[in-house]
């Protein structure tokens, strides 16, 4: 005989159940009858309310199943996917509310900006940064072959000059067939080959041409770009900060980035990550961190043109300043008082440190363009900071970091190249 289970029952807080009065009705089943069926009609009226539930239960399992299927489907193809996008080595040139409630970065996984985009079109994106900058370096190195007439500078950036044109025309080809449909995987891969094999070598030519300029021109000609949001490319302050109870930090910035430019330098010393950090992360407004405290600066500089900012402090009441293009923004106070800034700590610029020297997250990346990096252990005069935004020849160099090549490391793909800010703004 089967036994029917009738009871009542409620599920408890933790998902246990409860069964209560409950008895056992025994009925005989033919040997050639189904369980199933025999319970049914066991229950007189309710046969065809059961057929129709375990109709349904079947048509829901087999749905699931189709579901887990397709979903497995999709996760192999999006694994794939990734893993050819990170294993691009040439393409490895390579923001929430207020900075102290940030999260703490757990993964060391490289991790490639705008997540949001399709594999192929964020490689496009990629071909199309990597030419711009280029084709910058391109026009650096013209003006350089016009002060110092060479014949052959001039063939040779005639000769980089129609290749740049070559891969822009094989790029814009490749966009065209990615939005017909008509690219299939494997002649993808052969023209994103072709394209990347022809960058790393018009890559070394422009570098080995610009290390040529190096004894012909001044330590501090140069800039620093970083194209995309990650959490290996940043450059390294080979000094560290004294102790200093005063300082002004200006630079030049250039971004387009969007939410929030990044963070364009932090210092972090032995037990405190955030002793001193620059930072424009989602959609709030760029932010000075000293010793976990914050300030809210009044910049707007992500317009993609060059922008000169710098930023005064003291430890004396926390009294500071900031100044964008020469003129003052926004003042205030209290912001860290009698806190000096701790030595031996690490200088880090275009990423926020989570822990001593890295810890990096992508998402508080910066993005953009950034040359002449200046710390002073005093605070600057308007007058001072005035020429500086103004490329006076009566501009200072910062007597604590100045801005030199051979100040400067850059890791994971970030560029350093030939460049004269105070020439393409004026």
């Amino acid at each position: 005989c089967s036994f029917l289970l009738l009871s009542s029952f409620f599920f408890l807080p933790g998902g246990a159940q409860n069964f209560g009065q409950t008895r056992f009705i025994c009925t005989s089943v033919p040997v050639d009858m189904d369980m199933c069926t025999s319970s049914m009609q066991s229950s007189g009226g309710s046969t065809e309310d059961l057929k129709t539930t375990v109709l349904q239960l079947r048509e829901t399992v087999l749905q699931q199943k189709e579901t887990i299927m397709n979903q497995k489907e999709t996760i192999k193809e999006l694994t794939t996917k990734l893993g050819r996008c990170e294993s691009q080595s040439l393409l490895e040139t390579v923001p929430s509310e207020s900075k102290t409630g940030r999260k703490q970065s757990g993964s060391s996984k490289n991790t490639m900006g705008d997540l949001s985009r399709a594999p192929a079109a964020e490689t496009l994106s990629q071909l199309g940064q990597t030419l711009q900058s280029l084709k910058t370096r391109l026009e650096n190195l013209e003006q350089f072959s016009r002060i110092n007439s060479s014949s052959q500078t001039n063939t040779l950036k005639d000769i980089l000059q129609n290749k740049i044109d070559d891969l822009e025309k094989q790029v814009l080809s490749r966009v065209n067939s990615l939005e017909e449909g008509k690219l299939n995987p494997k002649n993808e891969s052969e023209e994103r080959g072709k394209i990347e094999s022809t960058l790393t070598s018009l890559h070394q030519r422009i570098s080995d041409l610009e290390k040529g300029q190096k004894d012909n021109r001044p330590t501090d000609k140069f800039q620093l770009t970083f194209p995309l949001r990650t959490n290996y490319m940043y450059a390294k302050v080979k000094k560290s900060l004294p102790e200093m109870y005063a300082f002004t930090i200006c630079m030049w910035i250039k971004s387009n980035a969007s939410p929030g430019v990044g963070t364009p330098f932090s210092y972090a010393v032995p037990g405190q990550a955030n002793e001193l950090v620059l930072i424009e992360w989602g959609n709030n407004p760029m932010e000075i961190l000293i010793n976990d405290k914050v300030a809210k600066l009044p910049f707007v500089i992500n317009d993609g043109k060059w922008h000169h900012i710098c930023i005064t402090w003291t430890t004396r009441d926390g009294v500071w300043e900031a100044y964008q293009d020469g003129t003052q923004r926004g003042n205030g106070e209290n912001l860290a008082p009698y806190h000096p800034i701790k030595p031996q700590g690490v200088l880090v610029l275009g990423q926020e440190q989570d822990t001593l020297g890295g810890g990096f997250d992508a998402t508080q990346a910066f993005v953009g363009e950034l040359a002449h990096f200046n710390i002073w252990d005093r605070k600057l005069t308007p007058g001072e900071i005035y020429n500086l935004a103004t490329c006076s020849t009566k501009a200072l160099s910062g007597n604590v970091i100045a801005w030199s090549e051979t100040n400067i490391d850059i890791y994971g793909g970030a560029t350093k190249w030939t460049f004269e800010v105070c020439r393409q703004i004026n």
